[in-house]
C-alpha cells in the first residue's frame, strides 16, 4: 500500500527547491498545455466506473481529478508525485470539487509502489523524466492487476516540438551546453521520443500489446511575447541552458538571447489568449500480462 512518505534524493530535493516555484508560477501555461493531450486521449481509454486508477507523477493532479470523476464513487484514483506544493494543490481542487474518491500522495515509481493494486495507471508527461526507466516502468506494470492496463503520455522528438526545442536551440547560439554534473531534471523531456527505443523500453519492462499513437496539439506558450520568453527562459530546455550557464555570463547574453526568442514567438500563431506553438507527443498504452 502507498504511503505519504519518499525519500528525499538529490533528485526530488531538486524539483522541490528549484523547479517547483517557477512551475508554479507557470502554471496557468503548463497546465493548459499538457491538458491538451490528455484531453485528446482520455475519453478513449477503457477506464470504467468502479476502476482503481494510479496517476503517476500527477502533478497539481488535474487528470486524476478527471479519472476520479469517471471511476465515480465507486471507484478509486490515487496520484502521486514527489513536489508537496503539487499536491497541496491538488488537495485543494479536489475538496473545491467534492471529490472524495481521489488521494494524493508523496511518492516514486523509481522507488517504490505497491503491487497488483489497481485496473489501470497513467502517466502524462512524466516518465521521460525516470532515471532508470525500465525499472520504474517495470514497477508501474506490477502495481497492476493481472491483465490490467497503462497508458503514459510522452514528448516526441525535439524537431517535433518547436514549443520546447525552439528555445533551447536559440540559447545555445549564446551559452555553453549545461554539464555533465548539471542539476536537471532527469533524462530531459524527450528522452521517450524514440518510438523504437520506447518500445523496447515497454517490452523490457515486461508490458504486452505496447501501441503508439501520434497527437498534434498546438499549445499556448504565453500570453504575450515577453511571457513566452520569461518562461522559456525559466522552465524546459532553454531554461536549463540559461540556469547552468551562470548568472554572469547568461545574464550578459540575456539581451541578444531574448531578441532572438522574441523574434521566434512573435512568428508564431496568436489569438487573443495568447501565442500558440506546435508540440507532438505519443500517446503509448500496454497491459500487463495476465
Amino acid at each position: 500500500m502507498l504511503t505519504d512518505t519518499i525519500t528525499d534524493t538529490d533528485f526530488v530535493k531538486f524539483w522541490n527547491t528549484v523547479l517547483e516555484p517557477k512551475f508554479t508560477k507557470y502554471r496557468h501555461i503548463l497546465q493548459g498545455g499538457l491538458s491538451r493531450h490528455s484531453a485528446a486521449v482520455l475519453p478513449n481509454l477503457p477506464i470504467r466506473k468502479g476502476m482503481s486508477v494510479l496517476d503517476v507523477g500527477c502533478g497539481w493532479g488535474d487528470m486524476s481529478l478527471q479519472v476520479a470523476e469517471v471511476v465515480g464513487p465507486g471507484g478509486r484514483v490515487v496520484g502521486i508525485d514527489c513536489v508537496d506544493a503539487f499536491l497541496q494543490a491538488a488537495r485543494k481542487d479536489a475538496a473545491a470539487k467534492g471529490l472524495t474518491n481521489v488521494q494524493f500522495l508523496r511518492g516514486d515509481a523509481e522507488v517504490a509502489l505497491p503491487e497488483n493494486e489497481f485496473d489501470y495507471v497513467i502517466a502524462r508527461f512524466g516518465t521521460m523524466f525516470f532515471t532508470n526507466p525500465v525499472a520504474a516502468l517495470r514497477r508501474m506494470r506490477k502495481a497492476l492487476k493481472p491483465g490490467g492496463g497503462m497508458t503514459h503520455i510522452v514528448w516526441r522528438r525535439r524537431e517535433d516540438n518547436p514549443a520546447w526545442q525552439a528555445a533551447k536551440d536559440i540559447t545555445l547560439r549564446y551559452l555553453p551546453p549545461p554539464g555533465a554534473d548539471a542539476d536537471t531534471c532527469g533524462p530531459g523531456p524527450f528522452s521517450m521520443g524514440n518510438e523504437e527505443m520506447t518500445g523496447i523500453m515497454m517490452k523490457s519492462a515486461g508490458y504486452e500489446g505496447v501501441t503508439f499513437t501520434r497527437v498534434d496539439e498546438k499549445i499556448m506558450v504565453g500570453r504575450t511575447p515577453e511571457e513566452c520568453i520569461a518562461f522559456a527562459l525559466a522552465i524546459g530546455p532553454g531554461g536549463e541552458v540559461f540556469r547552468e550557464a551562470g548568472a554572469e555570463l547568461a545574464e550578459a547574453k540575456r539581451p541578444e538571447i531574448e531578441r532572438e526568442m522574441r523574434a521566434f514567438f512573435e512568428s508564431e500563431e496568436r489569438d487573443e489568449k495568447g501565442i500558440w506553438a506546435p508540440t507532438s507527443s505519443w500517446v503509448i498504452s500496454a497491459r500487463n500480462p495476465g
